[in-house]
């Protein structure tokens, strides 16, 4: 399943079959990906057809031209660029069955139970423990910085299950039921006024053995498919010119030639170049997909996302004087998702600083880089080899 022109068929077989008009948005997504074309690059079966990724954009534009809808990717973002690359690469063939549809069709939404109030950057020191109980896992601990966690069905949770390794190697990879009575979620208020974050109590949950993705033990290597894929997922989204942070600030200065000065043009040329170059760079970045997993490549692609958006954002603060200073809303919410171009200049700053924390700090980013990209030495570490209960906490 090669051909563009295949593909294009049986994209107007199911527009036939389905019209978007008259059938149920849920019913039409779950046509779609029985069909194979929510991600054609996957085994037929599971929402593919085993095509080229390249191809998807075939499908897709046929949907958009006929008015289809869409599974809302911005809201169920990381079942999408984080969970289901994971499932797909280490589920068992039933938990892929089970969990990839209503992932796809974002029936069931899901978050990320990796960092914690004393591992966040050196996420491998984390003590939420999980230990077996017959078929069971039993787990105990917090979880902090937890996108949708108030929406989530579903979530990716990594635990210390052997606490005589060393931090890397006693770790193991679960899928946690977030309906489960032993989960508890907080909100954390941020700096915009909403909180799009939580925090995450875990007592006593208790996770079937089935639910383990990977070996016992092996949650690490399991992980970085997922944070590769999160960087990948944040830093290399798809835009048109001019799409993201750029867009705004571009769009005031030709309709306000009032705000224009010298200094303020010359930094937004610069950043207008970056951000078109950031974007071709992640369009490259794509297309590497198509030859197998995303690599260290996307750490980059992140870091770049982080440092554009701030110096953007603050572009534009200075570019609207007293205006850039106003604040729409601060009225407590829980949104359903980070909408950065929906609101105004002074909501835009104030969230972009937390593009060098989420995804991974800009600092741990800039050391995997430099070791896994450019070669360079790696730091000195006097804990690799001890085990995880002997670490200083």
């Amino acid at each position: 399943m090669t051909d563009a022109g295949e593909l294009r068929r049986r994209t107007h077989e199911l527009l036939a079959a389905h019209p978007p008009a008259s059938t149920d948005r849920l019913d039409f997504l779950r046509a779609r990906f029985d069909a194979g074309l929510a991600w054609v690059h996957c085994p037929e079966g599971l929402g593919g057809l085993g095509a080229p990724r390249s191809l998807q954009a075939v499908v897709d534009e046929e949907l958009a031209a006929a008015g289809a809808p869409d599974n809302d990717p911005r809201r169920i973002g990381i079942g999408l660029g984080m969970a289901a690359p994971t499932v797909l690469r280490y589920g068992t063939d039933e938990q892929k069955a089970r969990f990839l549809r209503p992932l796809w069709t974002g029936e069931e939404v899901w978050c990320q139970l990796f960092s914690e109030p004393g591992a966040g950057s050196d996420l491998a020191a984390l003590g939420t423990r999980a230990v077996r109980d017959g078929e069971d896992w039993v787990v105990d601990g917090q979880k902090v910085w937890t996108s949708s966690a108030h929406l989530a069905r579903w979530a990716i949770l990594i635990a210390r299950t052997d606490p005589d390794a060393p931090k890397h190697a006693g770790i193991t990879y679960f899928i946690c039921d977030m309906t489960d009575p032993g989960v508890e979620v907080r909100p954390l208020r941020q700096i915009t006024g909403e909180a799009e974050f939580n925090e995450v109590f875990l007592t006593g949950v208790r996770i079937p053995d089935d639910h383990r993705l990977g070996e016992v033990g092996d949650g690490w290597r399991v992980a970085q498919t997922t944070l590769m894929n999160e960087r990948v997922s944040i830093g290399g989204m798809r835009l048109p010119r001019e799409g993201g942070m750029i867009g705004p600030v571009a769009e005031t200065w030709r309709e306000r030639p009032g705000l224009r000065t010298h200094d303020l043009h010359q930094r937004l040329l610069k950043l207008w170049v970056e951000a078109e170059v950031s974007r071709l760079t992640a369009e490259r970045l794509r297309q590497q997909l198509n030859a197998g997993q995303p690599g260290y490549e996307g750490s980059g692609m992140k870091l770049a996302f982080a440092r554009l958006n701030q110096e953007i954002s603050g572009l534009e603060v200075e570019l609207r004087g007293e205006e850039g200073l106003l604040y729409d809303d601060w009225t407590m919410r829980r949104p359903e998702l980070v909408d950065f171009t929906g609101r105004d200049a002074g909501y835009r700053y104030l969230r972009s600083k937390g593009n060098s924390i989420e995804g991974g700090t800009s600092e741990v980013l800039l050391n995997i880089v430099a070791e896994r990209v450019l070669g360079l030495p790696a730091e000195p570490r006097t804990d690799k080899d001890v085990p995880w209960k002997d670490l200083a906490r």
